[in-house]
């Protein structure tokens, strides 16, 4: 039987972490906190699959980056970064590589003709340590507040309907129409317009099972749900041997396999880290000029810019960790840790870590503070070794989850002032643009742009903050790249 002397020291040292991550004074407590790690890394944990296929292409001498290692480093950034930002910005934010950044050098940048990976991963660095200079002057953190509130609160509804979308999609319910149908339609229900296979059987019972337990306010209820969804996975998969939905050994397609990760037996292997330190930062100036290596780094930094800022923007008001004003505490710590997230990715070879907005699952299951993402981190830096985290739960098993965080945080669009059409028609740009697009940045750069546009021809330009017209200007800048590179000749 413990002293009194051993109970109140264990005590003290409790109060002292409650004290720190403000635990209780943000109503929660470790459980919820141990329960939205889990839940944060199942929604997240496909990003150690996927990032590799996206930067799976050859660079300009032939050369690649190869999935096995590309895997080992994006598990060891995500989980570093996250646990960085659990610890000392305290927020439930997980990190990891960025969809639209990594898409972006994959398919654009890393096609430049004289371009190699390590070029390419160095502009990423040049981005992150831009990203450090703007958030150590204060201008990042200006920026942030200079946004109207309905902005602010338009970047939460498009962030809701952006992890809704990425939830429909990932289960395979919503599907990309190809061009060869000769139709207008871009997307369709399920495959040719039927709902088949077992994987949507199992995104249908998750759904269900997820919003039944909200509804009833059932502790645990997302993380319930992933986990009913995925033993429900594995069991079909055994039975069945439902597969993949793309063969990757024979090349042929199978509309009604598992989205990308088909539930395996876990495998064990020690992670290749040799990617690390691969970058050269000035190798695109050397290859390719100036003129346009700055053009590229230039969209790169607004990518992770914005996007990151939305995304932060729109979960910590889903946690309520936003005061009356709007402000989120230490916003300069998250900001900062998101920019080393840029330069720490790059230095890897793991393209830009980025705060993500499947964390909305673990702030969905009751996650308010940066314990939360320290439970991710670690799992993260588990899944380096182990796979079953990983391959023993399919996307079908998480998207619910992300459905039902999508419709919380879409919710908030009542807060809008729809009477006012110089914010009203900004906002709704912003907050349909993130889906349409697959892009938080395309619909936070259409919101800013128009709402300076609006407010100019209705007279009122007075009151639009000077940042925001910075910003817009940028954002055109943007927007408008493809024509910037064609007149430059690049």
């Amino acid at each position: 039987m413990p002293s009194p002397e051993n109970s109140l020291l264990e005590k003290s040292k409790i109060s002292r972490l409650d004290r720190y991550f403000k635990v209780t004074e943000r109503g929660s407590n470790y459980a919820r906190e141990i329960r939205g790690g889990f839940a944060t890394f199942f929604a997240m944990s496909y990003i150690v699959v996927l990032n590799p296929l996206i930067l799976a292409g050859a660079d300009s001498t032939g050369a690649e980056l190869g999935a096995t290692r590309v895997a080992a480093v994006t598990a060891l950034v995500a989980g570093i970064m996250t646990i960085l930002m659990g610890a000392w910005a305290r927020h439930p934010f997980a990190m990891a590589a960025g969809l639209g950044v990594n898409a972006f050098i994959a398919v654009t940048v890393a096609a430049n003709p004289g371009l190699t990976w390590p070029d390419v991963m160095g502009l990423v660095i040049i981005s992150g340590v831009t990203m450090l200079v703007l958030v150590l002057t204060g201008f990042r953190t200006a920026v942030f507040n200079a946004v109207p509130s309905s902005l602010k609160t338009a970047i939460v509804v498009g962030i809701g309907m952006f992890i809704a979308l990425i939830g429909l999609v990932n289960a395979g319910f919503v599907r990309r129409i190809p061009d060869a149908a000769g139709t207008t339609v871009p997307v369709g229900l399920g495959f040719e317009g039927t709902l088949n296979g077992w994987p949507i059987l199992v995104f249908i019972v998750g759904l269900l099972l997820t919003v039944a337990l909200v509804v009833r306010k059932t502790k645990g209820a997302i993380l319930i749900g992933i986990v009913v969804s995925a033993v429900l996975a594995n069991i079909l998969e055994a039975v069945f041997d439902i597969g993949p939905s793309f063969d990757a050994a024979t090349g042929t397609p199978n509309p009604q396999g598992w989205s990308l990760v088909a539930p395996s037996m876990p495998d064990w292997a020690l992670p290749d880290l040799s990617l690390i330190g691969q970058a050269n930062v000035f190798g695109a100036f050397q290859n390719m000029g100036v003129t346009a290596a700055l053009l590229l780094a230039f969209v790169i930094l607004l990518s992770i810019f914005f996007d990151a800022m939305g995304t932060m923007v729109g979960l910590a008001n889903e946690a309520g960790s936003v005061d009356k004003d709007g402000n989120i505490p230490d916003v300069d710590k998250v900001l900062l840790v998101d920019a080393l997230g840029a330069v720490v990715g790059g230095g890897a070879s793991a393209s830009s870590s980025q705060i993500y907005v499947e964390s909305g699952a673990g702030i969905g299951e009751g996650a308010r503070t940066g314990l939360a993402s320290i439970v991710t981190g670690v799992l993260f830096l588990a899944a380096m070794f182990l796979t079953p985290l990983i391959h023993l739960v399919p996307f079908e098993a998480v998207a619910p989850a992300l459905v039902v965080v999508g419709f919380m945080m879409i919710s908030h669009v009542s807060k809008i002032d729809w009477n006012d059409w110089g914010v009203a028609i900004p906002a709704f740009l912003t907050f349909v643009l993130m889906p349409f697009t697959y892009s938080i940045a395309n619909g936070i750069g259409a919101g800013f742009v128009t709402f300076v546009f609006i407010r100019a021809i209705q007279g009122r330009a007075r009151e639009v903050h000077p940042l925001m017209w910075v910003v817009a200007g940028a954002f055109v800048l943007f927007f408008g790249i493809g024509v910037i590179e064609s007149i430059a000749g690049i």
